[in-house]
């Protein structure tokens, strides 16, 4: 009997490719792996790793329709950092979800974040309204998508994700090297715990949300590995590197200022989640999210496995 496929779209990213690779080595389902480029280097890695490897574009709904024909379950996930639009995110959720309704798809998973607008109205100046509509776009957008699934009556499980350690390594937010010579780790998260996650951890947790099927049909899951403050990151970084990192906790007007792309929605974001840390943490069970995935990695053992890939500035 064939295995049901699992059809990932964003296969080449940090949660596709995870989920790709926690497919492949757990076995129970054969996995799509759904890129643009098939023949990229990446996409040629999966098709290598033993994932059937295919073409669609997420704005292009025929071409999504065809890359899930046949597959049971559809793992799909926006990358907000590539045009910084939410309108964008969400056209290319309502093509997702009417190609997966279209294609027949048993249970899709759809990889969103809060509308943080339900706490924090446009009305609210705690923090700035950003593109004329938003407080923290690349959440708002994807919670804003949230109701496309039910309306266009797709069987879907949404899965609220947490910060990437793996922002440490790529995205720049790793510790850097103060005047005084010492590294620090910058949050503006004051003494509120921040619920973070091994990138490649979503995927298996994801994994363990298919294999579950039904059980997990029309909810809402949050995922977490840990839930920690910037001054106990900061300490496990010290262990883990050898060397003394200090917390640095600037204000989110401070780190809205910072001026690199994007800072004053992650500004906002942090702020978001230091303010209303008791709905944030309390979406993000560790209990669940371990029941999902038995080897979810804290962030001691993610830092004791990839250390040397974190730049120091």
């Amino acid at each position: 009997m064939a295995k049901k496929i699992i059809a990932v779209t964003g296969a080449t990213g940090s949660q596709g490719g995870g989920l790709v690779r926690a497919i492949l080595a757990d076995k129970e389902f054969a996995v799509r792996a759904i890129t643009r480029k098939p023949d990229s280097d990446k996409g040629k890695e999966l098709a290598k790793l033993g994932a059937e490897v295919v073409a669609a574009n997420l704005d292009d709904e025929a071409s999504l329709k065809k890359a899930f024909a046949g597959a049971h379950g559809a793992y799909l996930v926006t990358n907000f950092w590539e045009h910084f639009s939410p309108e964008k995110e969400i056209a290319q959720a309502r093509a997702m979800a009417k190609a997966a309704k279209e294609a027949g798809v048993q249970h899709v998973i759809w990889s969103t974040l809060e509308d943080t607008r339900r706490w924090v109205p446009l009305s609210d100046n705690r923090m700035p309204t950003l593109q004329g509509k938003y407080k923290v776009p690349h959440f708002d957008g994807k919670g804003e998508a949230n109701k496309i699934f039910s309306e266009v009556g797709v069987p879907t499980t949404l899965l609220n994700t947490s910060f990437y350690w793996d922002n440490l390594i790529g995205f720049g937010m790793g510790p850097k090297k103060g005047s005084d010579g010492k590294l620090a780790f910058t949050l503006p998260m004051a003494d509120k715990k921040l619920p973070g996650i091994a990138a490649a951890d979503i995927g298996k947790c994801a994994l363990g949300i298919f294999k579950r099927g039904a059980e997990y049909i029309g909810k809402t899951v949050g995922i977490a590995g840990d839930h920690l403050t910037g001054a106990q990151m900061a300490a496990a970084l010290s262990t883990a590197l050898g060397r003394e990192v200090v917390y640095n906790a600037v204000s989110p007007e401070q780190y809205r200022k910072f001026g690199f792309p994007g800072a004053d929605d992650l500004g906002n974001m942090f702020q978001f989640k230091a303010e209303f840390e008791k709905d944030f943490c309390g979406a993000r069970d560790l209990k669940v999210s371990r029941s999902l995935n038995p080897e979810l990695q804290t962030f001691a053992a993610w830092l004791s496995a990839n250390k040397d890939r974190i730049p120091l500035g």
